[in-house]
């Protein structure tokens, strides 16, 4: 090849270099391979389609077996998976057993496509090419290169036995190990249990293969026990050897076939912790060198073990611990009404810490969920946590409302650090009481974030609630409860700030993060749990970094409600259509006037995707007038319902305030240096809709904006607002519409006709009863008419 000339296709590049290629899907069972492929699998040297059957049938059963757990390993991993295959032939031995023909390489990039359910691999195959048994390149094991070769050996494996996490995992690494210049055909890792070996794990053999050494008393007559004993290693060059120096076990080793074996002792800290055999199916000399090289891979196999048993002993600690302090979320529990919940604990240490979550049945047929977090991430918090966790079940059992709940457990827990510093801690909780039957929550919060609601429409709001002091910190601190009420198809979530913060967030752009995960996700609620767990810790999580200089980790503990209904997360289709309504409520009481600023934002939230910004602007404008007027002119509390619903021909949103004064409002006539009398003439410009609802007792204040389309929104400006408000004229001391928009001289004049409110109160009383009769009237289809509109 000169230079400048084209590279050569792939697939005939590979051929040159003896590399097929092959690809499999397992959702049809199909395998492609090319000629050389073929070949290499001892089948005819051109390209096929296969059956997993046919291929299966030429891989040693053991090789298969482990492709399987390599695939999902790489898969989890995102990375490449390399295995060695050995190819058998059709030819039996005296035995009926297969021989094998060759040994091949395969690398592999594997995909899981989610809609099938199905693995997608593609990927190549290479003969290895190891030296023949018993030749003089075989045997060449002082040169340079067989040198160079063996270093670069141990240090791959001193890697690949350092990444290993599991005993599976380490154990799958070393059947990998390709010895440079001879490789074990056979492995088996041998521990001691009392008086007896056991097997901890095999490779290169039928299952069952492991019975007759399972259990041997360590004074029987065989390599690995003596190995135990002795703690010095045991070399078998042929099988003469093996059996004149272990005639009682000879007959076990023999139906194997093998040619030469290695037992090596594992030790660690002077303590030998077991065995490792690597068995060949050639005769194997064992020069120094061999044995040097035999020798350092078992103290790194050794020690890889050992991290890898200690802990699996700290994570099963770890789950046994968190099983017991964690409740069984069982799908039937709660009659209409869905529970999941999800703990993550940090990375480090015995991954235990101070998070927690419950549910707890209450006499009164309802429950109660409760999530907390104990200052802290090391094991005083886990017990800190499980004594309060323990505290908090026999308050809410005894049958106290949330406040007193909360209560008495900040005393309880104040009173274990007194006397003792170093146990001095906080807690911060959330307690939720349910009635599922009417869906009402009542909140106590203690230093905990607030909790979110999940719309029927996927809409994401935040639901700001009454809170005191963590717990312990203050032992006569009150926590007041917040009222809420869980519509049918909504979720709520509550969690502790690891969820929020862990990545480098803070609370804001948290809730950013999470809020897309929630708006977005289509399926059931124990699919979105894993989805919300997924965009904290999962690779996505690394494209949302936060604000923060660190990526601050913290354990992780949440709980999803899910209310049974249209558009929710219980299990529905997840593809059907979300409901056309959205809605939010809150009461803001006359000794709480900041309630006004979380109505605000609350509604602001329900508009988040209106088209319209002067809209939401004029919304939320109208809602502070009318909370405002209750507050100053009465002596009630106010309920505000914001309403978006979707009628076919475009959004409307609702709002609605209520009150217990029968007194009702009029429209004045302010001067020009007044400060009060503008609210109803705003209502009256800003409005597509209005009215005054008496009640049995009180009344009720409503106004409704129909969306307005993105061009429209774009005409109107920013001064739209302004230039509504300027149209105001004052004439014979009664107010008029001088201009609105683009409203024809005829749109005006119905509007002022239909919706001119006097001073008198009678008046307003008639005029709001004819727009009830007129919004409760059905159309000519038998649907109820559209209230009184401006266009």
């Amino acid at each position: 090849m000169r230079t400048g000339d084209p590279l050569p296709p792939v697939g005939d590049l590979l051929a040159t270099l003896d590399t097929g290629r092959w690809h499999w899907d397992t959702a049809t069972g199909r395998v492609t391979v090319d000629a050389v492929a073929a070949r290499l699998l001892d089948l005819p040297a051109e390209q096929a389609h296969l059956t997993e059957a046919r291929v299966r049938s030429r891989l040693h059963p053991v090789d298969w077996n482990e492709i399987t757990g390599v695939v999902r390993l790489a898969v989890a991993e995102n990375t490449l998976g390399e295995v060695r295959i050995r190819i058998m032939g059709e030819q039996r031995r005296l035995d009926g057993r297969a021989e094998v023909v060759r040994v091949v390489r395969s690398r592999f990039r594997p995909s899981f496509d989610t809609a099938r359910k199905a693995y997608v691999l593609t990927g190549t195959l290479q003969e290895v090419t190891d030296p023949a048994p018993g030749t003089a390149a075989g045997r060449s094991a002082v040169t340079g290169d067989w040198r160079r070769s063996r270093e670069a050996f141990l240090l791959d494996a001193g890697r690949a036995l350092a990444e290993a996490r599991s005993t599976q995992e380490v154990l799958r690494v070393a059947a990998n190990l390709s010895m440079p210049g001879f490789s074990p055909d056979g492995l088996a890792v041998f521990g001691v249990e009392a008086d007896r070996l056991t097997i901890i794990g095999h490779h290169g053999h039928e299952i069952g293969d492991d019975s007759p050494f399972t259990f041997m008393p360590l004074d029987t007559d065989y390599p690995a026990t003596e190995v135990l004993r002795t703690g010095r290693a045991v070399y078998l060059s042929s099988p003469e050897q093996y059996m004149r120096r272990y005639p009682r076990t000879w007959p076990l080793a023999r139906r194997f076939g093998r040619q030469s074996w290695a037992f090596l002792p594992l030790t660690v800290a002077g303590r030998t912790i077991g065995t490792w055999m690597a068995a060949f199916t050639y005769p194997v000399a064992f020069t120094p060198d061999e044995r040097s090289v035999l020798t350092t891979v078992a103290r790194m196999l050794a020690q890889a073990l050992s991290r890898a048993g200690t802990a699996e002993t700290e994570r099963a600690l770890t789950d046994g611990l968190q099983r017991s302090m964690l409740p069984r979320l069982g799908p039937q529990r709660i009659p209409g009404m869905s529970v999941a919940g999800r703990y993550v604990p940090t990375g480090g240490g015995l991954q235990v810490g101070g998070d927690w979550y419950d549910l707890i049945p209450l006499p009164s047929g309802r429950f109660a969920l409760v999530i907390g977090d104990v200052q802290g991430h090391d094991v005083q918090a886990a017990g800190l946590m499980g004594q309060l966790r323990i505290a908090l079940r026999a308050y809410a059992s005894e049958g106290h409302p949330p406040d007193a709940v909360l209560a008495r457990a900040s005393r309880f827990l104040h009173g274990i650090g007194d006397g003792d510093p170093d146990r001095v801690r906080f807690a911060t909780c959330l307690y939720v009481e349910v009635d599922p039957a009417t869906g009402v929550l009542e909140f106590a919060r203690a230093g905990h974030p607030d909790p979110v609601i999940r719309m029927a429409d996927a809409t994401v709001l935040s639901r700001p609630t009454a809170g005191g002091l963590p717990l312990g910190i203050d032992p006569d601190a009150d926590y007041p409860i917040t009222r809420l009420v869980l519509e049918p198809g909504e979720t709520l979530l509550i969690c502790t700030d690891g969820l929020i913060e862990t990545g480098g967030h803070d609370l804001d752009t948290g809730w950013q993060r999470l809020r897309g995960i929630l708006e977005e996700h289509r399926g059931t609620l124990e699919e979105l749990a894993d989805a919300v767990v997924q965009a904290v810790h999962g690779p996505r999580s690394h494209h949302t970094t936060g604000p923060l200089i660190d990526r601050r980790e913290d354990d992780i503990a949440l709980l999803l409600l899910c209310r049974a209904g249209e558009g929710c997360g219980c299990g529905a289709d997840r593809y059907g259509v979300r409901p056309p309504v959205r809605r939010t409520m809150l009461v803001v009481g006359q000794t709480e006037p900041e309630q006004i600023s979380v109505a605000r934002q609350q509604l602001r939230q329900l508009l988040h995707d209106w088209a319209s910004p002067d809209q939401v602007d004029s919304a939320v404008l109208l809602l502070s007038e009318v909370l405002t007027n209750v507050l100053v002119h009465t002596d009630a509390d106010a309920l505000m319902v914001a309403e978006v619903t979707d009628g076919g021909e475009g959004r409307r949103v609702r709002v609605e305030v209520t009150d217990t004064v029968d007194d009702l409002p009029h429209v004045r006539s302010p001067g020009e240096l007044a400060s009060s009398g503008r609210g109803l003439l705003l209502i009256e410009l800003l409005a597509d809709g209005w009215g005054v609802d008496p009640r049995g007792r009180g009344k009720s204040i409503w106004f409704e904006l129909y969306e307005a389309k993105e061009n429209t929104a774009a005409e109107g400006g920013d001064g739209a607002l302004q230039d509504t408000v300027d149209a105001v004229e004052t004439v014979d001391g009664t107010d008029h519409l001088a201009t609105v928009g683009t409203l024809s001289q005829a749109e005006r004049d119905d509007s002022r006709e239909t919706r001119n409110v006097r001073d008198t109160g009678t008046e307003v009383t008639a005029n709001a009863e004819t727009t009830r009769d007129a919004e409760n009237t059905d159309g000519p289809d038998g649907s109820p008419s559209a209230p009184t509109e401006r266009a």
